[in-house]
């Protein structure tokens, strides 16, 4: 089973460079995004009629939002955390016979670490979240995460260490998580491997200078490690500012 996750950074304007192409070319089973930035009615996006499409839209328009298109049918599908609605359209969970899957777009601190306290409590509940899940059959877990774990995540650690994206406290609360019983599948395969990214600021010359973050994830429950068949980044990949990441499953 091949999955895919893409933060698209604006999927009208994705569709515009490309998106419908790679889209095609993956043939993934699953194909998760993030960022979609529109709202219902806004794009009818032609991509075969084997796939389901869900959407979760904010209630801001022209901001985060997901969606998932899979050609499985899932049993049940959940829109937010505690309760079936999620105002910033965050979260998406499709319930299958043997996993849960769940997308999402985690809240960005801010520059200037305004919404730091927020970042903290969404982490503590998403775990939760997590774990309530994990607690009836394994989870596999995707997206745009907004935190490079580790000092192997980006290119410049040391000056961006307290940046949003590399606090402490962020790097904590995603070390948290997988000792609750989850595993990075990039890291698992790939433990030492540098220079793998899959965000890029637009700054001229970063993207192609490969100066990057690692901040989008296919995370799975641990007794699902035996069934990683590959996981992947794909930075050739250049519709967003964000590259596609990918997982093989043996499930």
């Amino acid at each position: 089973m091949k999955l895919i996750s893409w933060n698209v950074n604006g999927l009208r304007a994705c569709v515009n460079k490309g998106f419908i192409d790679y889209f095609n070319e993956a043939d993934a089973d699953i194909f998760c995004v993030q960022e979609t930035k529109l709202q219902e009615g806004q794009i009818c996006l032609e991509i075969g009629e084997e796939y389901e499409q869900f959407w979760n839209y904010a209630e801001k328009k022209g901001y985060s939002g997901t969606a998932v298109f899979t050609r499985i049918k899932p049993l049940s599908v959940r829109y937010g955390l505690e309760e079936d609605y999620e105002p910033e359209g965050r979260v998406i969970t499709l319930e299958f016979e043997s996993f849960y899957l769940v997308t999402v777009y985690t809240p960005n601190a801010r520059r200037d670490l305004s919404r730091l306290e927020l970042r903290l409590e969404w982490e503590e509940r998403f775990r939760a979240y997590l774990l309530e899940l994990d607690a009836r059959k394994p989870v596999v877990v995707c997206g745009d995460l907004n935190v490079a774990h580790q000092e192997i995540d980006l290119k410049h650690p040391k000056p961006n260490l307290g940046n949003s994206g590399f606090t402490l406290e962020e790097r904590g609360k995603m070390t948290q998580l997988l000792e609750a019983g989850f595993t990075d599948t990039f890291r698992h395969l790939n433990p030492e491997l540098i220079d793998a990214y899959t965000w890029w600021s637009y700054m001229p010359k970063v993207r192609e200078r490969n100066v990057g973050w690692r901040i989008d994830y296919f995370l799975v429950s641990d007794r699902l490690q035996p069934s990683i068949a590959d996981a992947g980044i794909e930075p050739h990949i250049t519709g967003s500012d964000h590259c596609p990441v990918t997982l093989t499953l043996t499930v």
